[in-house]
Formats: structure tokens, sequence, C-alpha cells
């Protein structure tokens, strides 16, 4: 699975980055604006999006727009989960920072899990 990573802060960045090709899986990115993670987002299943971002608390809105045109699996890597509120409507998972490999790992798993069932679903077609 290609997992976008969209964090404005290097070492939780090169973390997030480690874990995810530690499983298996490939990384894009790391990346901090929305604009950027716009120009990769056509070549992800997955994204690791913060909320506050090097161009402001634009996570939320990035992952809407991730999930609504891309179909991309967003997981919130955030300090402050509660601003998450109960979740965007369609994200995987939301982990509060500090996070363990343990947490990434299973979101991920969760995402990869619903990736495969959409391409099964588009298969049948």
């Amino acid at each position: 699975m290609r997992v976008l990573i969209v964090e404005d802060e290097a070492l939780i960045a090169m973390e997030l980055e480690r874990i995810v090709t530690d499983a298996g899986h490939s990384t894009v990115g790391p990346v901090s604006t929305v604009e950027q993670a716009l120009a990769h987002a056509p070549r992800v299943e997955a994204a690791l999006v913060d909320l506050g971002l090097a161009d402001g608390l634009s996570g939320a809105a990035l992952a809407r727009r991730l999930i609504d045109r891309y179909g991309t699996k967003v997981i919130f890597v955030t300090g402050t989960p509660r601003e998450v509120g109960h979740g965007l409507d369609g994200a995987v998972d939301v982990i509060g920072k500090p996070f363990s490999d343990e947490r990434i790992l299973q979101s991920l798993a969760k995402a990869d899990t619903k990736s495969k069932t959409a391409l099964n679903v588009a298969a049948d077609w």
C-alpha cells in the first residue's frame, strides 16, 4: 500500500515514515501543506494526516478532499484528537500523539483491508 505522510514536524514525519516502511508499505512524502498533499493524492491508497499543517489548521479540510475526490483511506495522527470530534466521516481512525508503532500499524492494517475490499468490489463490476 502507498501511504502519504502529511506532517509538518520533521521528526514525527520521519518516525511515521520508519513505521510505514518497516511494515512493508511504501511512503509518499512526507509533505507539510495541503497543496503538496493534493499533488500526490492520485498515487496513494492511504494517508496519515495531522490537523495542524504548515499552512494552518488545514488537515481536516485536506482529509475531506482526499476521501471525497480520491477515495483515500485517511488516518488522522494529531496532538489534538478532540478537534476531530467523533472523526471525520469516512476517516479510518484518529490517533493521538504521542503514538506507538503498534497503534499506527493497527490503523494501517485497517486501511489496507478497506482498500482491498474496495478493489474486490470494483473487480466484481
